[in-house]
């Protein structure tokens, strides 16, 4: 009867211990999934512009306004490796030029747009 039982707990602990790992490759699997997605070239930019309604230039090409890209949900999503321009520019403003390389990560870049002709009661000739 001992014998048995032994038996018995055994075949219970083999069958769940291998139900618990059939589980495991799908998971490994995803987990394997979600570390080459993140560890590619990608990058995501958040835009804070002044003025907001300032243009959005990706290598050239316009993206849209600074506030299509200003928050966490709606981000300019870069997906290529290597460096991007970034342009951001206004009628009557000096244009704001950086270069950015994806990471992985997502960027927060604030921008303020400097006034071409300096505004009145600001002290600068």
């Amino acid at each position: 009867m001992l014998l048995q039982r032994s038996v018995l707990c055994l075949f219970l602990a083999l069958t769940v211990g291998c139900a618990a790992k059939q589980e495991q490759p799908a998971t490994v699997a995803r987990a394997r999934e979600l570390m080459a997605s993140a560890g590619g070239k990608r990058g995501d930019l958040v835009l804070r512009c002044e003025p907001a309604d300032a243009e959005v230039l990706l290598d050239g090409v316009q993206q849209g306004l600074c506030s299509d890209f200003s928050s966490v949900s709606r981000s300019l999503r870069l997906s290529d490796a290597g460096f991007h321009q970034v342009e951001v520019k206004k009628r009557g403003f000096w244009p704001y030029t950086t270069y950015y390389e994806p990471s992985g990560a997502r960027v927060t870049l604030k921008v303020k747009l400097r006034p071409v002709v300096p505004e009145a009661g600001s002290g600068t000739q």
